[in-house]
Formats: structure tokens, C-alpha cells, sequence
């Protein structure tokens, strides 16, 4: 593995993890709120891994609201690695929408949103939760044990040793960027609609962190998307059924 940091528009820096080989498809990869790049586990890929703004080794902006600036850093991951499949899990579904709304699909050959909102506010389809959500908010904000509980609820299946290194992820992220997520009210209909590249949305049946719903809202949406729900799964597909979803990623991204 390969750590870089990017400097982005504004001037801070982003991390980016690549590994895997050269002549694998490449793929960029998105976490979720309060994780890093180190939730990823893809052989077989040449992947990319940015720990988000405020998350991981990426420095901390000061500036979570303002859906250009998150286009911004997803574009200068984009002009480091070339065309690639990009793919984002969770919260890092909403930060391709903010990707599409400022430069379309540009830099990108394909489009995977993993257990993903594509919108953020009250009232939003693309935006809705589930129990284990709403139970975690607002305590997991500034209440690391809050967090922990969380971590462990997303996807009641993963071993032992996993929730813990999410919850170490989770907790390293500072109250304060984890707050600023959710104080954000974005819409994105019409970005998805424009959508002109191959796009696959994955869910788990059972996901009761990010809702369901908010997949068929979204696979709705995006022309020609396809919607593959794993039953039996919940908020981590990658991790909870690894070969299929890197099967399904394979087709994707060549």
C-alpha cells in the first residue's frame, strides 16, 4: 500500500491509499461518515482510497457544508489517478452526487453507490435512514461509546476484530466533523438524473443504517441503473459478501 496526499483546491490535504495491481481496472473508493480508507478490502483491484476531509490522515478543511468543496476533493482524487470506476459507500454516496452536481462524470467510467444517500435534510428520499441510525444520532456525535454501539449494530455479522477497528476509525474522527456531516440539507434528483456513465446500486435488505429505500430511489433515478439488493446484509456489503460484491464490481468496472 501507497500512502499520497493531494493537495486540493482550497489548499489541505487529502490521503489517498492505492494498492493492488497496476493493470487492474482502477477504482476509487469513498467511505462512509466518521471511517477512512482503511475500511476497504478489494483484491484484485488497482484501488484508490481517500480518507474523506476530517477523516483519517486527510487534514481537517474547517469547511463540511458546502457541496462544492466536497466535488472538489473527490476531482483531485480524479486528476491524480485518471478514469476510474468510482465507488461510494454510505455517506460517500452523497459525496459522488456532489461530484456530479459541479463536473458531471467527468474522470469517471462507472459509478457503485454501496448502502449509500445521495441526498441529506428532512424529508429527503435519498437521505433515509433506518432504526440503528436514528438510535445513534445525536449521541455517537460526541459520545465515543455511542459510537461504538453503532459500529457494532451496521452489520451485526462482521467478527469481532472488524468492529473494532471501525469503531477505532470512527472514534478518531473529531465530534466536531462528525456534527458538520449532518448539517447539510442537499437534494440531488436532478444530478442523478443526468447521469450517463454505467451506474450499479448495491444494498443490503436487512441495511438499517442507510434505508433501503434510498436505493430504489436513487436506481430510480440514474438512467439505466441496476439495482442489486443482497439479501440477507446489511450496511456493509463489501465487507459481509466480499465475493459477490467484488464480482459485481468486476463487471462494473470493465
Amino acid at each position: 500500500m501507497q500512502l499520497t496526499h493531494l493537495t486540493t483546491a482550497g489548499g489541505g490535504r487529502l490521503a489517498l491509499r492505492e494498492s493492488g495491481p497496476a493493470a487492474a481496472p482502477p477504482v476509487v473508493l469513498v467511505h462512509g461518515w466518521a471511517q477512512t480508507g482503511e475500511v476497504w478490502d478489494l483484491p484484485g483491484f488497482h484501488t484508490y482510497a481517500v480518507d474523506l476531509r476530517g477523516h483519517g490522515e486527510s487534514d481537517d478543511f474547517g469547511d463540511y457544508r458546502d457541496s462544492s468543496r466536497w466535488a472538489a476533493d473527490l476531482k483531485a482524487v480524479l486528476d491524480h489517478t485518471g478514469p476510474a470506476t468510482v465507488v461510494g459507500w454510505s455517506y460517500g454516496g452523497l459525496v459522488l452526487a456532489d461530484h456530479l452536481r459541479h463536473h458531471g462524470t467527468a474522470g469517471i467510467t462507472a459509478l457503485v453507490f454501496v448502502s449509500a444517500i445521495t441526498e441529506i435534510g428532512r424529508g429527503r428520499p435519498g437521505g433515509a435512514i433506518g432504526p440503528v441510525m436514528r438510535a445513534a444520532l445525536p449521541g455517537a456525535i460526541t459520545d465515543d461509546a455511542a459510537m461504538a454501539a453503532f459500529c457494532a449494530a451496521m452489520a451485526p455479522v462482521l467478527p469481532a476484530e472488524t468492529v473494532v477497528k471501525l469503531t477505532a476509525a470512527a472514534t478518531s474522527v473529531s465530534p466536531k466533523v462528525r456534527g458538520e456531516l449532518f448539517r447539510r440539507d442537499v437534494g440531488s434528483a436532478d444530478v442523478l438524473q443526468a447521469v450517463d456513465v454505467p451506474t450499479l446500486v448495491v444494498h443490503g435488505t436487512q441495511d438499517e443504517v442507510v434505508a433501503p429505500a434510498a436505493a430504489e430511489y436513487s436506481a430510480a433515478l440514474i438512467p439505466g441503473a441496476e439495482l442489486s439488493l443482497y439479501p440477507d446484509t446489511a450496511h456493509v456489503p463489501f465487507l459481509e459478501r466480499p465475493e459477490r460484491f467484488a464480482a459485481d464490481l468486476l463487471r462494473v468496472a470493465r
